[in-house]
Order: C-alpha cells, then sequence, then structure tokens
C-alpha cells in the first residue's frame, strides 16, 4: 500500500543549521544544570534564578525539537514561526543574565572555603552557560527576518524588539520593589503607571503574535502596533525625565548615594537602576518605531 502523505518525521528540524543549534542548546543547558546540581551547587535567589533559566529553557528548546521532528506543531493552536522566534529571544536574554550571575555569586579563584572540585564545577558550568547564549544568540541571528522578506511578526527587528522591552521592563520592576520608595511622590508613581502599561500592551501584542490571533481583531494589528509604539514613547520621555529629576534632584532625592546606604538594600541604587533601564526602554522603543515603519509580516507562519 502506497502511503498518501508526506513524511511522518522532519528530519530538517535536526540537521538544518537552526536544528542544529537547537540540539545544541539541549546539550549546553541540559550539560549546565547538570554540572550544577551534582557538584556545582547555588543558593539563595540568584542561584535559583540561574537553575530556573536553565531548566527551563532546556525544557522549551525539547518541546520545539519534539513538536518540529514529529510534525507536532501543526495541530497546536499557535503561530509556531512566532513562538519559536520570540522564545529564542527570550532565551537569549535569560541565559545570558544567568550566565552573567552565576559565576559573579559563585566562582571563585581560590579552593577555600568551597573545595577545589566545587570550584571546578562551577567554573565548567560558567563555561557551558556562556555556550548556551551564543547558541540561543545564534538562532536569534538565522531565524531573523531579512531586509524584504515577508515573515513572522517576531522574527521582524520590531517583534523582537519588543521581547527585549519586556525584559528590561521586568528590571526595572525587580527594582521597583527592592526598596525604591517610588510611593513617595506622585511623579514617581506617574512613572510606575507608564511601566506597567507599557510592560502590559507588549505582553498582549506577544501573546496575540504568539497565538495567531491577530487576524481575529476588529482593527488593523500592525498599524495599531505602530500606534502604540508611538505612544510608548512618548510616555518613556516623560518618565525618563520625571524619575531622575524626583529621585536625583537634591530638592526632592540624593545626587549623590548616601554614604551610610547599605549595599544591596540602598533605594538610592535601587532609583539608578531604574533611571538608567528607563532610558534603555525609551531608547529600544524608539528603535522599534524606526523599524515598525518599514516591516511586512504575515500572522500565521
Amino acid at each position: 500500500m502506497e502511503s498518501t502523505g508526506g513524511p511522518y518525521l522532519n528530519t530538517a528540524a535536526l540537521t538544518s543549521p537552526v536544528g542544529i543549534a537547537r540540539l545544541l542548546q539541549m546539550t549546553f543547558g541540559c550539560t549546565t544544570f547538570s554540572l550544577v546540581a551534582h557538584q556545582g551547587g547555588f543558593s539563595a535567589a540568584y542561584g535559583t534564578f540561574c537553575m530556573f533559566v536553565w531548566t527551563f529553557c532546556f525544557a522549551i528548546t525539547v518541546f520545539i525539537i519534539t513538536c518540529e521532528f514529529t510534525h507536532l506543531h501543526s495541530c497546536l493552536s499557535l503561530s509556531w514561526g512566532n513562538f519559536t522566534a520570540a522564545f529564542a529571544m527570550l532565551a537569549t536574554l535569560m541565559s545570558i543574565t544567568a550566565a552573567v550571575i552565576y559565576p559573579l555569586y559563585f566562582v571563585q579563584v581560590g579552593c577555600y572555603p568551597i573545595g577545589c572540585e566545587v570550584r571546578d564545577f562551577r567554573i565548567a558550568a560558567s563555561v557551558f552557560a556562556g555556550l548556551l547564549f551564543v547558541t540561543y544568540a545564534t538562532e536569534v541571528f538565522l531565524t531573523r527576518a531579512k531586509p524584504g522578506q515577508v515573515t513572522s511578526y517576531m522574527a521582524t527587528i520590531s517583534g523582537l524588539l519588543k521581547i527585549v522591552q519586556a525584559f528590561v521592563a521586568c528590571i526595572i520592576f525587580g527594582a521597583l520593589v527592592n526598596d525604591s520608595q517610588y510611593g513617595k511622590y506622585v511623579a514617581t508613581q506617574w512613572c510606575v503607571a507608564v511601566y506597567s502599561f507599557c510592560f502590559v500592551v507588549t505582553v498582549v501584542v506577544v501573546a496575540f503574535s504568539v497565538t495567531g490571533k491577530t487576524a481575529l481583531l476588529w482593527f488593523p494589528f500592525e498599524r495599531s502596533v505602530v500606534i502604540y509604539t508611538f505612544g510608548a514613547v512618548l510616555l518613556y520621555t516623560s518618565a525618563a525625565v520625571i524619575w531622575p529629576v524626583f529621585c536625583f534632584d537634591s530638592k526632592y532625592g540624593s545626587p549623590r548615594r548616601p554614604g551610610l546606604c547599605t549595599k544591596g538594600k540602598c533605594p538610592w541604587d535601587s532609583q539608578l537602576v531604574i533611571a538608567i533601564f528607563t532610558y534603555v526602554n525609551l531608547l529600544l522603543y524608539v528603535l522599534d518605531l524606526a523599524y515598525s515603519q518599514r516591516i511586512r509580516f504575515v500572522s500565521h507562519l
């Protein structure tokens, strides 16, 4: 009996450049968290975050490889191209964060007091964590939209920037809850409202793209995203002016770090982090607005 369908397994999912990158991601991710769990060790919130990143990225990568190899993704209610592009960008950001945090807090030159064996395991884990970041960044490079190409929105520069904007907003929120004293003035509360609103809308844009529901909207998705991005630029511009004034002007705050401020528990440090990443996100939204003028994408790829 002759088969009436195509091949049941997609070997290109493993042999293509993107497939090879994903296999390396799976290998390096498994190796990294195995080294840490076996002997390297981790503790506190920083170590837990790193382990979460490595295990989460490993699990989703295995899921993606399995779905593409077996064609299972065709049965899912997802825009697969948008989903894989968004995850690759998110995994790149998360893996580089873990690759910086873990050696910064857990790797040391000498053996005392943890012992040489534990130190060597931690160094090895840090090396593989760096390689893991490289493989995810490679996937982003390979799958990004080329000039003039009609592709999934999340594979475009504008789509990738949406992931970075949301990630930067999470850093801002982390600093906000770390005793930033944002409730001291109405003006700084306005800044928090700006960060929250832009983060929520950005996540909604990503969610609609990944789920492939943009075609069901009663308004033009592409035009709406551009209008929102322009609004986000204006909102972040206001926050970029207001936050430094009410935190670092001598009338409302302190232009210099207080000498008696405890490291790691100093409101001034949190305020500085927020100010820096406010300008980072403002730049990202400006770049997003510039690139969004030229993109063409489809929601079902």
